[in-house]
């Protein structure tokens, strides 16, 4: 690829969505935008990534950086996070908020739609605990094409298969032709919208619990801090943080620590 269509792509993709681009991350480019060139019967990424510079059109570079952000995802991965979410998590929630009976979760960089599901059904498996609560899930992404699979919540019997035991995916899923979809009256838990954690998204409302991994890995330190700092703003005092387990606040920001022994959980500080 040529290096000044490397270097377009990679302004690009930081400017909009935050993502750092080294130069060993050719391959990503290969895999993510030769799809969109081969609907445009262009048959190189350089000719393709040319095409978007001239064009200078705002859609076709949505496309392109919503396509460079999509994350693989599955249900229930990382299975540590949800055994502290059920195990820690939860049983404070149950202390704290008896007075309301009510919590807000983010699922920030919500992807497809597998993490708030997943969620979704963990809460459920809680069962009496959960009687006279009330709570709401909000997921996030940048691309809107991946919030329309997540509302959809259509699966392949291989996504499906992927982290989820066979007794979960027959009580939570009902077959639909090839496909397996998430059963209506669970999937009304979730709330998808689009967000750009690189802006202001206080107007989601407050959070008790915010998940947002494996996102930070993809920003420069600067911009880390930054969401970081966001996220804080949107907790309450006592707000427990999820984040990747390469991930951390260590030299990011003073408003969050990490919940001792627990890794991959933080807290707000103060």
């Amino acid at each position: 690829m040529k290096p000044e269509n490397f270097q377009y792509m990679a302004t690009l993709a930081k400017e909009r969505s935050g993502l750092v681009l080294k130069e060993d991350k050719v391959y990503l480019l290969d895999s993510r935008l030769m799809p969109l060139a081969r609907r445009k019967n262009i048959e190189t990424l350089d000719e393709f990534v040319e095409a978007i510079r001239r064009n200078n059109d705002f859609n076709e570079q949505t496309e392109v950086v919503e396509a460079l952000t999509t994350n693989e995802t599955l249900f229930f991965r990382d299975t540590k996070p949800f055994d502290i979410f059920r195990e820690q998590v939860m049983p404070t929630i149950f202390q704290t908020r008896t007075a309301n009976k009510k919590f807000r979760i983010w699922s920030a960089a919500s992807s497809s739609g597998q993490e708030p599901y997943s969620l979704v059904m963990l809460l459920d498996q809680m069962g009496s605990q959960l009687a006279g609560w009330q709570y709401e899930i909000v997921g996030t992404d940048l691309s809107m094409e991946i919030l329309q699979k997540a509302q959809d919540a259509l699966y392949t019997q291989f996504e499906v298969q992927r982290g989820l035991p066979v007794e979960m995916m027959v009580k939570y899923f009902e077959p639909e032709g090839p496909k397996w979809r998430f059963k209506q009256a669970y999937r009304e838990k979730v709330k998808f919208q689009k967000a750009n954690l690189l802006e202001n998204q206080s107007a989601l409302g407050k959070f008790d619990i915010v998940f947002c991994r494996n996102v930070l890995i993809y920003f420069e330190k600067e911009t880390k801090g930054r969401v970081l700092d966001m996220i804080a703003n949107m907790m309450p005092a006592d707000g427990k943080l999820f984040l990747g387990g390469a991930e951390t606040v260590l030299g990011l920001t003073d408003k969050f620590e990490a919940v001792q022994g627990v890794k991959g959980l933080y807290q707000k500080t103060g």
